[in-house]
């Protein structure tokens, strides 16, 4: 049996930002908490309404929480070989997809705003687009996209 030494040209796995936005959310309802305890003391007829504020508050941390838990589990793997081009996409419900494009074909397409900043980056393969890190911020999107660019232009001379 031979084993295979063959890598990449270039390999990635694109996941959403994962900071702790929400986590800052809840830290900061229990601050205020911990902060409007003895205006309820104080003033007991304020309790009703600052309740109901927190309530709503907590309700709408949770429903962001969820929203996060489920778009960290979107990804996409971009292995680029000298023959091919391999993208496995993960959705949010954990579903897998692979695609394949050939190098020599494939265009890497570049969506700017007024500013000159990537704001979508996709992969054209004759009339057909594929979008490609939908769910990366503005940085992580353009940083790929020029690593990306010189990968499949080195695999388009190999070939």
């Amino acid at each position: 049996m031979q084993a295979t030494t063959t890598t990449p040209l270039f390999a990635a796995t694109l996941k959403p930002d994962r900071s702790l936005r929400v986590a800052g959310g809840w830290a900061a309802l229990g601050v205020s908490a911990l902060l409007a305890a003895p205006l309820a003391v104080l003033a007991p007829e304020l309790a009703a309404p600052v309740g109901a504020a927190f309530a709503l508050s907590g309700c709408g941390l949770a429903v962001l929480s969820l929203q996060q838990s489920r778009r960290g589990r979107l990804s996409q793997q971009v292995i680029l070989w000298a023959d091919q081009l391999e993208v496995v996409t993960v959705d949010a419900a954990g579903l897998r997809s692979l695609r394949r494009f050939d190098p020599k074909t494939v265009r890497l397409v570049l969506h700017r705003d007024a500013n000159e900043k990537t704001t979508a980056l996709g992969l054209r393969s004759g009339s057909e687009e594929f979008a490609l890190g939908a769910f990366l911020g503005a940085e992580d999107r353009s940083s790929f996209a020029r690593a990306f660019g010189t990968a499949l232009r080195r695999a388009r001379l190999a070939a």
